[in-house]
């Protein structure tokens, strides 16, 4: 059940209200109203949920909910009084129902008496900045923008309109499109890991690039992305990417990737539009990831990859050869056992 001290659900709303929106058709002749949604093993009949993945089918034929969202192949499986909402991908459309539910938080327009902000820095209308933020000479931040506590925005830095900052985030040399949303203890435009060897010690390149990122970007808890060394490090539109993650100087993201948590790019690395690395992935520098490319969780890549590949292990290969190698492995262990 939802924790009511932290999340308090908006509604209640009834189905024809959402239907349409969130994609989902029903031939129930009642327009039944619901104050919330939750799992199938925990719905009540004033809530909503969905079936996606064929294990939790149990779960259905028992559930208590008074709604649930599925694909038509398992309408037959819902229990008496619980209406089937029909959708060709029962996840989104609980997302999209999910997200009226338990909105974004408003952004306020106010400034707390608490932040600095630099007499130079351009504030459009609608921002919310709370106590603690220190905005920067010359830093311009777009209509209904937050900045949450304690953050730190550096000199000349741009935020797109209606962007979230959120708490102890640092940003400078970047630029930030619009509708992003950067979570706490984000650190962008911090120095590349450059230097040059020499017997006598080491000697740091200076980094003289920026960090660009587009619109509608998410970037989790923690995660760092450095500035280039001279070209920029770059973050194409819609890019979802998870806490603990590592984005090196010059590495350039395509539109729609996702990096999930504790996964690393180095330096000068490409990748193409909608390439997925999965959890602690790891790719070296310096490589071309084309488009629509899926590495598996810990996968290492060390060589250019092809659009479409799919490839998993350490060195990373075509997936199938990996489980194939995987699979022989095991039973030879198991026989010498």
């Amino acid at each position: 059940m939802t924790e009511n001290r932290f999340f308090v659900p908006e509604g209640p709303f009834s189905i024809s209200s959402f239907a349409e929106d969130i994609k989902v058709s029903f031939s129930s002749s009642k327009d039944v109203t619901f104050s919330d949604v939750a799992p199938l093993s925990t719905a009540t009949r004033e809530q909503i949920s969905f079936l996606d993945n064929s294990k939790y089918v149990k779960d259905l034929e028992t559930t208590e909910a008074g709604a649930v969202i599925l694909k038509e192949e398992y309408a037959d499986k819902v229990p008496e009084g619980c209406i089937a909402l029909i959708s060709q991908n029962p996840h989104f459309s609980f997302a999209l129902l999910s997200q009226r539910f338990y909105p974004l938080p408003q952004i306020r327009d106010k400034i707390s008496d608490r932040a600095y902000i630099d007499p130079t820095a351009k504030i459009a209308d609608g921002c919310q900045i709370d106590a603690g933020a220190w905005i920067g000479p010359n830093v311009e931040i777009g209509v209904g923008c937050h900045i949450g506590p304690n953050a730190v925005v550096h000199e000349s830095v741009i935020i797109g309109a209606h962007s979230r900052i959120g708490s102890n985030v640092s940003l400078e040399c970047c630029q930030i499109g619009m509708f992003a949303n950067i979570h706490s203890g984000v650190r962008i435009g911090t120095r590349g890991f450059g230097f040059a060897i020499d017997p006598s010690g080491f000697e740091d390149v200076p980094q003289t690039g920026r960090v660009l990122i587009g619109s509608r970007v998410e970037i989790g808890a923690n995660s760092t992305v450095d500035r280039g060394m001279g070209p920029d490090t770059v973050i194409g539109d819609g890019c979802k990417i998870d806490n603990l993650i590592h984005i090196a100087h010059n590495v350039k993201l395509g539109r729609g990737c996702v990096m999930a948590a504790m996964s690393g790019i180095a330096g000068s690395t490409e990748l193409g539009d909608f390439v997925v690395c999965g959890a602690q992935s790891g790719l070296s520098g310096h490589l071309k990831i084309g488009t629509g490319v899926q590495i598996a969780a810990r996968a290492g890549v060390t060589k250019d990859l092809a659009a479409g590949s799919i490839v998993g292990g350490f060195p990373a290969e075509p997936i199938k050869t990996w489980r194939k190698r995987h699979a022989i492995t095991t039973r030879l262990m198991k026989k010498k056992g």
